[in-house]
């Protein structure tokens, strides 16, 4: 009876610790599922500011909010594409880790453009455009061309499949048309019929002969002439002569 109870005691501290570990996990899969909204929200409302200032304002200002706007928005769609590629091909980790390499640097100018957003001073905020400009197309220029080149790589593979895919339906479609007959490749000449050989002595089987063949063969004889003299033996008698009375 104490085993029993024993088992039932261990089950139940089981079941106990799975359901805590099963919340634990269903609690973090919730934060971070909030935590990914709340941040995709702050940044879409970052990204709405900044459009607008670039529109609305005139100057240094909306210059460095352009700027800011113009590196988000490529370093963002970059980052997109990695991720999604990385899943279905492994050799894009390293491009991923030049990514991450590229996007501190992307981050630091990203700062320094929102604490040059509140500088009240205009004449150092011209002066400082120019650096600042380059930098942002020094960025943004390899986050572009890295994507750029995910992109053709993607479509690369999916033209070749789509060729080895097609070659295999053609083979496939012709397989299935396997009563059709072949026609001739251009270039060749056309297939003639043979006439039957005219039939010769050897070939034509026996026949009977026909009177008229065999008579023409014989050679002609004369209708009228002496009589052939048979020959004459010792033991036959000599015919007598005939009566003249």
């Amino acid at each position: 009876m104490e085993a029993v109870l024993t088992v039932v005691a261990l089950l139940f501290v089981l079941c106990l610790v799975l359901g805590v570990y099963a919340t634990v996990k269903a609690v973090g899969a919730a934060k971070r599922g909030v935590d990914r909204t709340i941040a995709q929200a702050r940044r879409t409302v970052e990204d709405t500011t900044l459009r607008a200032r670039t529109l609305g304002q005139i100057g240094p200002a909306g210059e460095i909010a352009g700027l800011r706007l113009s590196l988000r928005t490529s370093m963002r769609a970059t980052q997109e594409a990695l991720h999604a590629g990385v899943t279905e091909d492994e050799s894009l980790k390293e491009s991923l880790g030049l990514f991450q390499r590229l996007s501190v640097h992307g981050r630091e100018l990203d700062d320094e453009l929102k604490r040059l957003e509140a500088e009240p001073d205009r004449q150092m905020l011209v002066s400082r455009l120019p650096e600042l400009r380059e930098r942002t197309e020094r960025i943004t220029t390899s986050a572009d061309s890295l994507r750029w080149a995910v992109h053709d790589r993607a479509r690369r593979f999916a033209d070749d499949d789509l060729d080895t895919l097609s070659a295999q339906i053609d083979m496939e479609a012709g397989a299935l048309r396997h009563w059709t007959t072949e026609e001739p490749a251009p270039g060749t000449p056309p297939r003639t019929e043979k006439t039957a050989p005219e039939p010769t002595a050897a070939t034509v089987p026996n026949q009977p002969e026909q009177p008229e063949s065999r008579a023409a063969r014989e050679p002609s004889r004369p209708a009228l002439g002496p009589r052939e003299q048979r020959a004459t033996y010792p033991w036959q008698r000599k015919p007598r002569p005939e009566s003249t009375s």
